[in-house]
Formats: C-alpha cells, sequence, structure tokens
C-alpha cells in the first residue's frame, strides 16, 4: 500500500482547489493500475483553521493506493507541477509519498497529523519528519505544503471519527462562471436527506451552502455521515452539468480543532473548549459583533485570570440573538478560536441559568417602588413608613434553555461539528 499527501495547490485568486488536484491525482493513479481500483479511499483533511498560512480552507489530502510508491510519485509529481498555482506567491505546494499502509505509518507521523489540526508548525517539523523516515517529497516555493502533506500521510492514524463528502466538479469551461444550480432542488435534497446530511443549506438565511461562492471548479459539496445519503443527495440536486465528482473520507463536522483548556492557557491561534461564566453585560459594537466578558468558574480572588473576552461576530447572524440573551453569572461552556486575546465563537452550552435578580423592593401597602434608607440602612415606603433590609429577588423569565447552541450553517467552520450529529453532553438545539 502506498499513501500519497499533497497540500497548498490552490490560489485564492484563481481558485484552484487542492481537493480537485488530489481527485485528478486519482484519476491519473486508476488509469495506471491493472484491473481492480487502485485507489481504495481520499482523505480530505481539515488542518488547525487559525493558522497564519493557509489555504482558503486549510486542507490536506491523501490519496490510499495500491500503485507502487515511485510510479504514485511520478504521477501525482507530474499532475502537481501542472494544476498548482504556482504563479501565485502564496501557493507553496507539497507533496510526500509514503510506502506504508495507512493504519501503519509511524507513531511520530501519526502525531504531527494530530498537531497540524490543534497547533501550529514550521516547515523544518516537517522536513525533520521526512528524513528520519525517507520519505520521497516535492515542493515548489518555500515548500510549507509539506506540513500539510505530511500530516494528510498520518491522519489515517492519527485522527478519529471521520465523515464523509460527495464534491461534484464543473466542466473546466464553466469554471469563473456564476455556477447554475437550482435552489429549490438543494432544499428539497437537503430535507430527503436531514439529519445524515447536513450543512448543505441554510433555512434561516435562505441560503444554499453547499454551493460555493469562490471561482474554481467545484460545483457543489455535500457533507453528511452517510456515503450513499451523500450520494444520494448530491445527485438530487439541479442545475450545470457535472463533469465529474468523488467521495471523500473526511474530519469535517468532528470539532477535531477544540481542546479543552482553562481560561490562564488560552494561547492565541488555537481552538479550545472552555468552562466559565458570563462576567459583563453582552454589547453590540459597531458592525452588529457582539462581546462579553467570560471568567473562570471558582469562586474568590487569588490567582484568577483575567476575563477572557468572547465574540459573536456579524456572520454568525442568528447565533448572536443567544449571545445577546446571556446575563451576568450564566455558566457556559465556550468553543471557537483564540485570536488577538477574543475567543471567536462557534457553540455554547449553557450550563447553569441566572433566574433571579435583585430589585428594589416594593411598597406591600400602596406598591410602589420603596426609595434608600441611605447606605446599609435598607429602603423604605416615605408614604407608609414601612421598610426593608436590603433588595428583593425576583424572577426572570429567560429565552434561552440548557444546553447547546451554534453557529448556523452559513457561518460553521469546516471542521466544527454540528449539534444534530450528536454526542454532546447536554441537549442541543441545532440550527437547520
Amino acid at each position: 500500500m502506498t499513501v500519497v499527501g499533497l497540500d497548498d495547490t490552490d490560489s485564492r485568486e484563481r481558485g484552484m482547489c487542492t481537493t480537485y488536484v488530489a481527485a485528478e491525482v486519482a484519476e491519473r493513479l486508476r488509469r495506471a493500475g491493472d484491473g481492480d481500483d487502485p485507489v481504495s479511499r481520499l482523505l480530505l483533511v481539515r488542518l488547525n483553521p487559525a493558522v497564519e498560512y493557509k489555504t482558503r480552507g486549510n486542507a490536506a489530502l491523501a490519496i490510499h493506493t495500491d500503485c507502487e510508491p515511485d510510479r504514485a510519485f511520478d504521477i501525482a509529481r507530474d499532475r502537481l507541477e501542472s494544476l498548482a498555482e504556482t504563479a501565485d506567491e502564496r501557493t507553496n505546494p507539497g507533496l510526500v509519498v509514503a510506502p506504508s499502509e495507512p493504519d501503519d505509518v509511524p507513531a511520530a507521523v501519526s502525531s504531527f497529523a494530530g498537531r497540524a489540526v490543534r497547533d501550529h508548525l514550521e516547515i523544518a517539523d516537517a522536513t525533520a519528519l521526512l528524513e528520519r523516515h525517507g520519505y520521497r517529497s516535492w515542493h515548489a516555493g518555500d515548500g510549507r505544503g509539506r506540513i500539510g502533506a505530511l500530516a494528510a500521510i498520518g491522519s489515517w492514524e492519527g485522527l478519529e471519527g471521520w465523515t464523509y463528502e460527495r464534491i461534484s466538479y464543473r466542466e473546466s469551461d464553466r469554471w469563473g462562471t456564476p455556477r447554475e444550480v437550482d435552489p429549490e432542488s438543494v432544499f428539497a435534497a437537503a430535507d430527503r436527506g436531514y439529519p445524515a446530511v447536513w450543512d448543505t443549506v441554510d433555512r434561516g438565511e435562505d441560503e444554499t451552502v453547499c454551493v460555493p461562492h469562490t471561482p474554481g471548479p467545484i460545483l457543489h459539496g455535500v457533507r453528511g455521515d452517510d456515503p450513499e445519503t451523500v450520494r444520494a443527495v448530491a445527485e438530487r440536486i439541479e442545475g450545470e452539468p457535472v463533469a465529474s465528482s468523488q467521495l471523500f473520507v473526511t474530519n469535517q463536522g468532528t470539532d477535531a480543532h477544540l481542546r479543552d483548556g482553562t481560561l490562564e492557557s488560552v494561547a492565541d491561534g488555537r481552538a479550545y473548549r472552555l468552562d466559565g461564566r458570563v462576567a459583563s453585560s453582552p454589547e453590540t459594537r459597531r458592525g452588529g459583533h457582539v462581546f462579553f466578558d467570560l471568567e473562570g468558574v471558582r469562586g474568590g480572588d487569588d490567582g484568577r485570570p483575567s476575563p477572557l473576552e468572547c465574540a459573536a461576530f456579524e456572520p454568525t447572524k442568528r447565533f448572536r440573538d443567544r449571545i445577546r440573551s446571556l446575563r451576568v453569572g450564566d455558566r457556559i461552556t465556550a468553543c471557537g478560536e483564540a485570536s488577538r486575546g477574543t475567543l471567536k465563537l462557534e457553540k455554547i452550552a449553557i450550563r447553569d441559568l441566572v433566574t433571579t435578580e435583585r430589585v428594589t423592593p416594593i411598597c406591600p401597602d400602596c406598591e410602589r417602588t420603596m426609595e434608600s434608607a441611605g447606605r446599609d440602612q435598607g429602603y423604605r415606603c416615605r408614604d407608609c413608613k414601612t421598610s426593608a433590609d436590603g433588595k428583593a429577588q425576583r424572577d426572570l423569565k429567560r429565552d434561552l434553555e440548557v444546553g447547546w447552541y451554534e453557529v448556523p450553517p452559513c457561518a460553521r467552520r469546516h471542521i466544527s461539528k454540528p449539534l444534530v450529529r450528536g454526542g454532546f453532553d447536554g441537549p442541543t438545539h441545532p440550527e437547520r
């Protein structure tokens, strides 16, 4: 068995995508094979979405094939050299070929894959492993793509919780032109496949999420938990001709990028799952972004970290209404990427809601609001002469319930896990 890994082949302007390059390499490998299909699996691996140097979706690809390693290397390099957008200085493709079973790569390589999803790696980290294990590689530019290519090699063993995406490609003479896809057929197909197929549409925003807006070869991509269901949904979408399609096994929709952390452990460029209490009332700022502070759940002031700013940005749309409904003292779990000292929210879990508030007492005789009787002297009604020792408790009606809330499909990152997939530690309130 041979594993072919590749990454960083696309241009942000022209829209070439790494999945298309991988599909082309796989097709060439099939043509070179004798008899049975020599390609057993294509992996689409989303790496850390917070790294500075990345393609749009920060995807790396792996091809599992029976093709002999040197032959696979030659075929893959030929397609990379002809398809990768190396004229763009930000495109630095890399290719790695490992003569190994996918689940029998060295532990250091599978560990490298996990780190690539959650951490920041350097080119030297990849080249050191390549030299240690004698893997053949090729690169253009600074070769940063070798990081993703090597991570793709180790991902089958280093990651878990795989899902599927069926990507349909356009005829090449249509690239760069508006896509012709019938929205009604997309919504109807999405209904047929839900919940096994998810993030195909966003009903709240009336958007066909599976149809990209960028230039390039992809017509649509359908994601889900079952390969046959994603195929059926893709085939029900009506529109321009499909030139080809490919099924990818992927870590999309898995939350593989999140790590459990504490407020004091948060570092920029990584994604976390954090427990805390709301420390400030949510504030809507210019642009429609909503901010609040999160503090640790332990009492006392000694050694407590400074509150962490959390944000629901305007593209998260109706998710911001959930954030605006938070109150100081609510206990939550916040999930998202840390950037410039702010946690960019992807989902939250309401663990415990504040259900009462302290208010100025009401006079039991005249039902008017009492006035302060002076510092530390409680409250009194000047007309009725009644008094109260302190503020009263009043029940609060909350618009939120205990459980998980998420950004809508139109704002979801590829790697973020939709609530409809289940497996969460509490009730869920999925977005459609």
